[in-house]
């Protein structure tokens, strides 16, 4: 069997790239069955196959997460960022000050509660400053991004790089590595975003102001009650057709669907009438003294908040249909409308299958704030109540902050200093048990082990060996720095749509498997994969905060391509130069 390790290697790395970048199959279980028919094979021992999960990187990606989750629980963060940002006007100012302020903390943070924390506070900022929130809200996912990658704590996948070259028995990473490539190419993608993120990125209205200056419309269902007015009527003499904020684009009728609507349509009992409409006027639409109603999930007097949510890329909900999420049990909330960029949605709002990157309003419960507490979606606004004192906010950043600088300093392993924080959250009361555990990102738990586990299945079947000689055969004569830039630029490429995780897992045994085979400095070659994938600019699915920013800004996959190539670009020739000189290379 050993003869055919390396094709059956090979089998499942294809199945991996089909899988992830057709996004037909969840990545965490395209990962798992690619691992299990390794094991069943033979290419992997079953301790191999599970490894990862005691990998002590990976838990330190899920401790950063947690706590960064308890900050973002806090109206402290809000205030913060007035302070930061007060006196900026234009979007060039604020994109200056979040290279100056949210870049720095992002080498210490981990980005997606960053990213989580910063979106309200950058549409309430550009509302009140008459900008459009898609100026800024890919610059703050790229500024999150290059600030992650000046440390080894700053991004899970710098970590998950780490976590794989300790497995392979290399030494590990120190947290300012990077600090020498990293630094420099984040105040260059500053400057560029600076001067041309304003030029590159469309001008979206804002979302959150009256309908006619609303570029994201919601898909909304009602219905026509009993006892309602419009009943025999005319669309165009019960006044469809003049609707504030709102426009009536089809009828559900008995299960047939009728669109376009005529002014002459006459409106029956129980017709469902499907609106497209803005974030503010959906409300008005049902309050309006018509006999139009929600969905009955959205029955309840105490559902009064108004929230705006965006699906994450690993999300549960991902597949489901509307009706079929349970919504309503699981969070307290129902939902009332779908958005989704690019696309026309059709039919009962309960039959729509949910995808990552849809945006979601929400009618919310006071036990909303509570619940969503996991990774299912991102919060874009929401009234939310304080659930963290800012007092032990600030406890628990203190804490990481005295981690990271104690295990720089001292033998002391980071692991080990944020599991006392998390400890001592937990006696202060800050957290309890059952929001670490809602808390804990499962699905980015099994990617990141049984990505480690890939990794072993290269080498164990000599393929990553084999690739390795196959370029060095076509690429040793240009030397090392041409074959560090080719390992940047593929890692880039894959993660960038088969998101960086998986890239940098597949790619790293590759890349030290090089590095060996011509006794070049190894430890260039580990930090380029890492570079590599997390520099994620050209798509919105190769890093979950490019997601994030996605629906809530109204961006289409141009968009990013339009400002995030030129960067990939500068970031690729720039980063290979420097850990060439910082590695002596040339």
């Amino acid at each position: 069997m050993a003869e055919f390790a390396p094709i059956l290697v090979g089998i499942s790395v294809l199945f991996l790239l089909v899988a992830l970048y057709s996004g037909k199959i969840r990545a965490e279980v395209a990962f798992f069955t690619a691992v299990m028919f390794l094991t069943v094979f033979g290419v992997l021992t079953p301790k191999e196959a599970i490894s990862g999960f005691a990998n002590e990187q990976l838990a330190v990606v899920i401790l950063l997460l947690i706590l960064s989750d308890t900050i973002r629980k806090t109206n402290v963060m809000d205030a913060l960022f007035a302070k930061l940002f007060k006196g900026t006007k234009t979007s060039n100012s604020f994109i200056a000050r979040m290279m100056l302020y949210v870049a720095p903390a992002s080498a210490f943070f981990n980005n997606t509660p960053l990213v989580a924390m910063m979106m309200p506070y950058v549409h309430s900022w550009s509302k009140q400053n008459g900008v459009s929130p898609a100026k800024l809200l890919i610059p703050l996912s790229y500024v999150t991004i290059v600030g992650g990658c000046i440390t080894l704590v700053g991004t899970s996948t710098n970590l998950i790089v780490n976590g794989m070259a300790v497995d392979a028995g290399l030494p590990s990473l120190g947290i300012f590595d990077f600090t020498f490539a990293g630094l420099p190419l984040a105040i260059v993608a500053g400057v560029y975003m600076y001067f041309f993120s304003s030029s590159l990125l469309r001008d979206h209205k804002d979302a959150a102001g009256e309908f006619e200056d609303d570029w994201r419309e919601y898909f909304v269902e009602t219905e026509v009650g009993l006892g309602s007015k419009l009943i025999g009527k005319t669309i165009n003499d019960a006044g469809l057709r003049n609707l504030k904020g709102n426009f009536l684009v089809e009828i559900v009728r008995n299960e047939r669907i009728i669109t376009p609507v005529s002014p002459t349509h006459v409106l029956r009992a129980h017709d469902r009438l499907i609106f497209t409409g803005g974030l503010d006027t959906i409300q008005d639409l049902v309050k309006a003294d018509m006999g139009l109603s929600l969905p009955k999930t959205c029955e309840a007097a105490h559902l009064s908040d108004v929230v705006e949510i965006v699906v994450s890329y690993n999300s549960s909900l991902i597949g489901k249909t509307v009706k079929d999420s349970d919504f309503r049990g699981k969070y307290d909330a129902a939902i009332v409308a779908v958005h989704r960029n690019g696309e026309k949605l059709s039919g009962k709002l309960g039959e729509i299958e949910l995808e990552a990157g849809d945006a979601l309003l929400l009618f919310a419960g006071r036990d909303f704030y509570k619940r969503a507490t996991e990774n299912a979606f991102y919060t874009i606004s929401m009234r939310q109540n304080v659930l963290v004192q800012g007092k032990k906010a600030l406890m628990v950043i203190v804490g990481m902050l005295a981690s990271i600088i104690i295990s720089a300093l001292t033998p002391v392993p980071l692991f080990t200093c944020l599991l006392l924080v998390l400890g001592a959250t937990l006696l202060a009361g800050i957290l309890t048990v059952t929001e670490v555990r809602k808390g804990l990102d499962v699905n980015l738990l099994v990617i990141m082990a049984l990505g480690l586990a890939m990794g072993r299945a290269l080498i164990n079947s000599g393929a990553a060996d084999m690739i390795a000689e196959q370029v060095l055969l076509h690429g040793k004569s240009f030397g090392p720095v041409v074959v560090l830039a080719g390992i940047f630029t593929v890692t880039n490429l894959l993660g960038a749509y088969m998101t960086n995780k998986a890239a940098v897992s597949l790619i790293f045994p590759i890349s030290i498997s090089l590095a060996q085979s011509m006794n070049w400095p190894i430890e260039p070659f580990i930090l380029v994969v890492a570079f590599g994938g997390a520099a994620s600019f050209i798509t919105p699915i190769g890093y979950q905060t490019n997601l994030m920013v996605y629906g809530s800004g109204g961006y289409n996959f141009n968009d990013f391509m339009k400002i995030g190539l030129p960067l990939t670009l500068i970031y690729i020739i720039l980063g290979t130069l420097l850990l060439s000189l910082q590695y002596g290379l040339f």
